[in-house]
């Protein structure tokens, strides 16, 4: 099996390319064109996008207050993923529910955003694997 893990680099070009691409009217792939549904929602991001030699050397440290709009947007990108193929089981429905609750799909994506964060974090701080039951929990409670 083969996983997809892109670069640092190659995940900043992504995002710039498809940004690009969407500006001058090219033709997207799905993933640009769900990538670009997410960057057309953060403004505040385009700059950046707009400009791939300064997104490519440019750090984003938490200490800078500065948020990284790459890791942002590829949590958005992540989330989606999970939505659309109901993994972890019960993602689907309960995003469903979170963002009629919510009156929005934004809003719903940066909360269950937060509980990956959280996920992924204490993955990484207890060095294993993402705990999906302790996460779909996470989220459930979120409603």
């Amino acid at each position: 099996m083969v996983l997809f893990n892109p670069s640092r680099d190659e995940v900043r070009q992504f995002f710039c390319t498809a940004w690009q691409k969407h500006m001058a009217g090219g033709v997207l792939t799905p993933l640009e064109m769900l990538a670009c549904k997410w960057i057309e929602q953060h403004p505040e991001y385009h700059p950046i996008l707009s400009s791939p030699s300064e997104a490519l050397h440019q750090e984003f440290l938490p200490e800078q207050g500065i948020s990284n709009p790459f890791l942002h947007l590829a949590m958005h990108l992540s989330v989606s993923e999970q939505i659309s193929i109901n993994q972890p089981l019960g993602i689907q429905a309960i995003a469903q529910q979170l963002s009629q609750k919510l009156d929005s799909e934004h809003d719903m994506h940066h909360q269950i955003m937060e509980c990956l964060g959280r996920a992924l974090w204490e993955a990484q701080r207890n060095n294993q694997s993402l705990n999906a039951e302790s996460y779909i929990e996470s989220v459930r409670q979120l409603l």
